[in-house]
């Protein structure tokens, strides 16, 4: 049983992420290389602006942040089911290879594979998803062993050498291609938001409509998936049969995700820490706030990022890197 007090502390924590990420998106509008004036943000956005500031609105920027918003969600929800089903604080997406085989999927898809530009967006979530799933199967395996079952700390040693010899091969297959193309890939490497327009938008939504009521309904098994095997075993958890269901949805929301943002790491690892930290260890409290926390977390990234170093800007998932990776090592050194 949740007490209410948590339950206050959750809906007060949320309510704050929601105006941060509200305020987020009213500043991102607001700053760039084409100016809007702040003044003219909400007549715009209820009809009322110039036919610059729609195009600046409508065509550039919102679908930009939209995409790094429900990217974030999607990283940080697949970190945390990653950490719960492994019961180690250090797995996330990026960290145990399910980015690297879905950018291998993506670049292989990308250079030899062409399609019609109208289905490119809804077909490359897919492709994502089909190569993170055949590299989270691999090192799965690969940690799996009958008599000990899944081991944690192998899984993770595993996934970040799967993930350097899937970047390896991935260098391999760009590295004869032509420069517009080397550039792309090269891009997606660093993770430089490029999935910016309304229809990547909408092939991401589907994917976290499903998936997210599936992770709330399956939060009081990630409770138990978090605890020992003897204990989740002993109250009658179908382990393997959950694991793999929950390890399905985290593959497929990454993948969707770096399908059109590029590689980004450390967003899975650090916002579901930080949403324990701020409500508690159940996942019933936690997952809202890693959902929204990730989100404002890549926004933000990617907001800092684009407008630093303009025009170019420095990618999202440098940024995220920046701050993810002495979290990381701080995660390593403690435990």
């Amino acid at each position: 049983m949740i007490r209410d007090s948590n339950l206050k502390r959750q809906r007060t924590v949320l309510l704050m992420l929601f105006l941060l990420i509200a305020a987020t998106l009213f500043i991102g509008m607001g700053t760039g290389s084409s100016s809007v004036s702040y003044g003219r943000i909400l007549p715009t956005l209820f009809g009322g602006g110039s036919f610059k500031d729609e195009f600046v609105l409508f065509s550039i920027r919102l679908p930009r942040m939209l995409v790094t918003l429900l990217s974030g969600m999607a990283l940080s929800l697949s970190g945390t089911i990653l950490q719960s089903i492994t019961r180690n604080d250090l797995a996330d997406p990026g960290i145990v290879g399910i980015n690297s085989g879905a950018g291998v999927a993506v670049a292989v898809f990308f250079l030899y594979f062409p399609i019609d530009a109208g289905s490119f967006a809804y077909v490359l979530p897919v492709v994502g998803f089909a190569g993170g799933f055949l590299a989270s199967a691999l090192i799965y395996l690969l940690s799996y062993s009958r008599s000990g079952g899944l081991q944690p700390i192998r899984l993770v040693l595993t996934g970040i050498g799967c993930s350097l010899a899937l970047s390896g091969a991935m260098i391999f297959i760009i590295s004869s291609t032509d420069r517009q193309k080397y550039e792309f890939i090269a891009k997606w490497l660093a993770g430089s938001i490029w999935g910016t327009d309304w229809p990547y938008i909408t092939a991401l939504v589907p994917w976290l409509v499903i998936l997210i009521p599936y992770i709330l309904y399956k939060s009081r098994t990630l409770n138990l998936l978090a605890l020992s095997e003897q204990v989740t075993v002993g109250v009658g958890v179908r382990l393997t049969a959950e694991r793999l269901g929950l390890l399905a949805a985290a593959v497929a929301l990454a993948s969707a995700a770096v399908s059109l943002t590029g590689g980004i790491a450390f967003i899975g690892l650090v916002a579901p820490h930080i949403a324990k930290s701020l409500v508690g260890p159940r996942h019933q409290l936690c997952i809202p706030v890693a959902l929204l926390l990730g989100g404002w977390l890549l926004l933000t990234a990617d907001l800092a990022g684009h407008n630093l170093a303009a025009p170019d800007g420095i990618p999202a998932g440098v940024m995220a890197a920046l701050i993810g990776a002495p979290y990381f090592a701080y995660l390593l050194l403690r435990k």
